[in-house]
């Protein structure tokens, strides 16, 4: 593209622009800050567009969404779907709201029909919603747990999973060829609603998509048996799973789910922590509280797009712990597994499905219960694409699909994190091992003393802008050319690239290095939706102190190889 002076000047002079967006770019003073709106078009990869809000090619606005939703309505069409509609859905971030019903308009100027949310609403809504109303497609309009700065734009395809790559590329090359200014028109809303080509949607869904979650249980009669005396703590940290998951919990049975009133509006700024991410734990302060004076053992929170859920649980000291994702994924696969084999419904071809960078423990729990346990690359996308082939081929049982960065799904009637049914089947698992006098934290310390303990920490290094992106290359092309042989006094015994080696899964910028304890890994990959490089590290220890000091080791000693400061 143009060098970023002449697209800065390109913005300010469009008649599109209006007289408050061109004063938010002439207010800009700091070159950097022009070069870092202006370098480059803000990417839509795989998994959709993200970026900061403001004006700009490398932000988020009205003017990329647009251009992304008529990228969205070249794929339909090009796939003739197009009068099968595209389901539109938004979370509570600032301009959510707006960028969807521009994302409608833009639609039907294309002449594509779109169903649009009659309110906020969670990323499993919508992935279930394509589902349910056939269509060619959906979107959603979301940075899941990005601080309040950001917005998003995710493209689903007609499985209501995110567009895999090949899909991708089609809405990629459409956009590559508009013009943000030129080439793109939308509709009046009350003109689209009139002609039929933007339909509200949300009652009727949201019903059957609770009842469809509320089908999920796996031991009902577990909840009963406390209903009446077991409390939990639920915070939507100002987001979309407030409605959802409050009506979920009551349908199967708890009548004391205490919610954090401060943190249940739906509010972009996220004012009471300083980013909505439920990986972060100081963001559960106000839960704690709460916790702490009704004699709570278990806290959940989800993000703002519903489709992320962190947990906190109390320990033999009554002191709250926050779980990793990894944690609560384990937890559920020995829950469900257990509970199926219990009911006699554990299917001999079921599937546990989880990430390259997730805990090995779940394998190992899986095979226990003589389960196969599938690793796929980062991104739940492949996790949705591998569910709709068990269901094409009908040859493996789908039990749970889930991610070290606190995604998990159960169930078929979605192709993305769903934290509904997560938070549903996390307090059912609480509550089952409540009967058996036990507290999640101690059903988690028994799986450590049985399969070991599983040590994991993802560590991410943040570099913004035009030189962070360079950066990031740069480190991966030194990693390649001169590879990391060894660690904190071990070798490294195997190096797979999953950008060049044939492993059986998609290429992929990621290096994974192995050590000669024959139990330790660490991955190095750069996120697809945020200006960060990751160091996910994997360890079975003796206990879960020295499993964490040793990883302390390894992560300096890594860090300085990769020469990050």
């Amino acid at each position: 593209m143009s060098d970023y002076k002449s697209e800065y000047k390109k913005w300010l002079e469009s008649d599109i622009l209006s007289s408050s967006e061109k004063q938010e770019l002439l207010n800009l003073s700091d070159e950097k800050e022009i070069e870092d709106r202006f370098y480059r078009e803000l990417e839509f990869g795989t998994a959709g567009m993200r970026g900061v809000l403001g004006i700009g090619t490398n932000r988020m606005n009205i003017y990329n969404v647009r251009r992304a939703a008529k990228g969205v309505a070249a794929y339909v069409k090009n796939m003739g779907t197009s009068e099968k509609g595209v389901l539109i859905g938004y979370d509570t971030r600032n301009f959510s709201k707006i960028f969807a019903e521009e994302t409608a308009k833009t639609l039907a100027y294309e002449g594509v029909l779109a169903y649009l949310f009659d309110s906020v609403h969670s990323v499993p809504e919508v992935s279930f919603g394509v589902r349910e109303l056939g269509c060619g497609a959906g979107v959603m309009i979301t940075a899941s747990h990005n601080p309040k700065e950001y917005n998003g734009f995710k493209a689903y395809g007609p499985d209501g999973g995110q567009l895999p790559p090949e899909a991708a590329q089609i809405v990629i090359d459409a956009i590559e060829s508009y013009d943000v200014f030129a080439d793109v028109n939308v509709m009046p809303f009350d003109e689209a609603k009139n002609k039929g080509l933007i339909k509200l949607v949300g009652a009727a869904l949201n019903e059957k998509f609770l009842e469809t979650v509320k089908g999920e249980q796996i031991n009902p009669e577990s909840v009963y048996a406390v209903a009446d005396t077991m409390k939990l703590v639920y915070t939507p940290f100002h987001g979309s799973g407030s409605r959802p998951i409050k009506e979920i919990l009551k349908r199967i049975g708890f009548k004391h789910v205490l919610v954090v009133k401060e943190q249940d509006n739906e509010d972009g700024n996220f004012p009471t922590v300083k980013s909505p991410n439920p990986e972060n734990a100081e963001g559960f302060y106000l839960a704690e509280e709460i916790a702490k004076e009704n004699d709570v053992d278990l806290i959940i929170g989800t993000d703002p797009d519903c489709d992320r859920v962190g947990i906190l649980v109390r320990d033999k000291n009554g002191e709250y712990k926050a779980l990793t994702g990894n944690q609560t994924g384990a937890l559920l696969v020995r829950y469900i597994l257990e509970a199926r084999q219990e009911s006699g419904k554990l299917p001999k071809d079921g599937v546990v499905i989880k990430t390259i960078v997730t805990t090995e423990l779940a394998a190992a729990i899986a095979k226990s219960y003589g389960i196969e346990c599938m690793s796929l690359l980062t991104g739940f996308k492949y996790i949705g694409e591998k569910m709709t082939e068990f269901t094409e081929k009908k040859n493996h049982t789908f039990l749970i699909g889930f991610e070290e960065s606190y995604g998990y799904l159960v169930g078929n009637h979605a192709r993305d994190k769903d934290g509904v049914v997560a938070t549903m089947l996390i307090a059912e698992m609480a509550a089952y091992y409540r009967n058996q006098g036990k507290t999640l934290y101690d059903a988690l310390m028994e799986i450590y003393e049985k399969y070991g303990f599983y040590a994991e920490r993802t560590v991410s290094f943040t570099m913004p802008g035009k030189d962070g992106m360079a950066k990031m290359s740069e480190i991966l092309v030194n990693l390649r050319k001169s590879p990391i042989k060894s660690a904190i006094g071990q070798d490294v015994v195997k190096v797979t690239d999953f950008e060049h080696d044939e492993t059986g899964l998609p290429k992929s910028n990621v290096l994974k290095y192995e050590l000669s304890d024959g139990k330790t890994y660490f991955i190095i990959r750069p996120s697809g939706t945020e200006p960060k490089i990751k160091i996910y590290i994997g360890t079975v220890s003796d206990s879960m102190e020295n499993g964490a000091k040793f990883i302390d080791s390894l992560v300096a000693d890594v860090k300085k190889q990769m020469g990050i400061e």
